[in-house]
């Protein structure tokens, strides 16, 4: 929980562990009670760039019915925040995907476990990973689109097969981050692992155990891990991390990195109606502009899930939402659904430029911003939508500090 007394006094943010941006109707429920006593502006329900939930408004005598009815449904806010590692980013597609290379969930789900579990007592929260020098992101992508934004994170596997085995695995890319200091682009480390449990844990946890204990301590804008494989030199951090693998007697081998494919590729869409490969169920991705669900709304997904996805959603980097598994003789019930009216805030099909906007907090909850940011986007989207014809998709992305 992060305390916001310049924009709220008294009120806090609860930002939460999603795998993989997959959750279900009733966590989208609970998330809207735990905000609705304090009102509809000042408890609201974020979707993050790191397909994660935040919790705006609560006050410290809710926090443990709150985190009491998170556990319950097997969420947590513990280590979600500060000097740890973030929320793992996945493929939003994963499983429900015709052109997938890795079914991303189980390792975010294991990378999860190992970093926010103790695996001493079994219980939530690791100490071990617990005082970080800075925050840490990692990001599993499952295909050729990379919608989990490898390159803008610490640690980024991207799926690729060995050319000479064709075992499926990763190429692994590190230090891509952004911050008022600078900008980095995750670089090639030069290593490629197989996509499994044991590697990808391994080798995070050999990373991790290298950037907790030699990182810059004394300087925050120099204590992400960029700074760090910088000072060794991308050759030399990997022989490190394969030290550090080998220590651990896992039987892990880590590989050079391996040639990606050279055939055209066109990311895909996330928003709007597409087939699955599961025969007769295609998923729907809407707008959600700028990540920001009122209470009303929170409980408008959660009741549309349980009618379309078996009650499943899964969240994006982009701050929208997808139902997966939807039947195809549902999709016209669907939208025709209330929620996509023509006074509601989703779309299944929003324009090229008002689908495409993202937004960080803003000075309405976040201390650090100077503008609102959220308000603002939304309406300037709009009118741009209005206003301007293009004939492709463009990104507009908000900060307000």
């Amino acid at each position: 929980m992060l305390h916001r007394s310049k924009s709220t006094p008294g009120q806090f943010m609860m930002r939460l562990k999603v795998p993989n941006g997959i959750c279900n109707a009733d966590q989208m429920r609970f998330y809207a009670q735990s905000v609705e006593k304090y009102g509809e502006e000042g408890g609201v329900v974020d979707i993050t760039t790191r397909q994660n939930i935040q919790l705006r408004g609560v006050r410290i005598e809710d926090a443990p019915d709150i985190i009491d009815g998170l556990h319950a449904r097997n969420q947590t806010s513990f280590q979600s925040a500060l000097d740890n590692v973030r929320n793992m980013v996945g493929s939003p597609l994963a499983g429900i995907d015709d052109m997938e290379l890795v079914d991303t969930r189980d390792l975010c789900n294991a990378l999860n476990d190992f970093v926010s579990l103790d695996p001493q007592m079994g219980t939530r929260g690791n100490p071990q990973w617990g005082n970080l020098p800075r925050k840490f992101n990692i990001a599993i992508s499952g295909s050729r689109d990379d919608f989990a934004h490898t390159h803008i994170n610490d640690i980024g596997f991207v799926p690729v097969a060995h050319a000479t085995t064709g075992v499926m695995g990763f190429n692994v890319v590190l230090g891509g981050y952004m911050s008022i200091k600078r900008i980095a682009e995750s670089i090639d480390s030069n290593m490629w692992i197989p996509a499994d449990r044991n590697s990808v844990v391994s080798l995070c946890e050999a990373i991790l155990r290298i950037f907790r204990d030699e990182a810059d301590r004394k300087d925050r804008q120099k204590a992400r891990l960029m700074w760090l494989v910088e000072k060794y030199g991308v050759q030399a951090f990997k022989a490190a991390v394969i030290a550090e693998v080998q220590s651990y007697k896992r039987d892990v081998v880590v590989y050079d990195t391996q040639p990606l494919p050279k055939t055209p590729f066109e990311r895909r869409k996330l928003l709007g109606i597409h087939n699955q490969p599961q025969q007769g169920l295609c998923r729907v991705g809407f707008l959600v502009p700028c990540g920001r669900l009122s209470q009303r709304e929170c409980h408008m997904v959660a009741d549309l899930a349980d009618k379309y996805s078996n009650g499943e959603i899964r969240l994006t980097v982009e701050q929208n939402i997808i139902l997966p598994n939807v039947p195809k003789e549902m999709i016209d019930q669907l939208v025709a659904e209330p929620a996509f009216g023509s006074d509601s805030r989703f779309k299944i099909h929003p324009g090229k430029i008002e689908g495409n906007v993202v937004s960080c907090t803003g000075a309405q909850f976040c201390p650090l911003a100077l503008i609102e940011t959220k308000g603002n986007a939304e309406d300037i989207s709009k009118k741009l939508e209005e206003h301007v014809i293009v004939d492709r998709d463009i990104r507009i992305h908000w900060t307000g500090w």
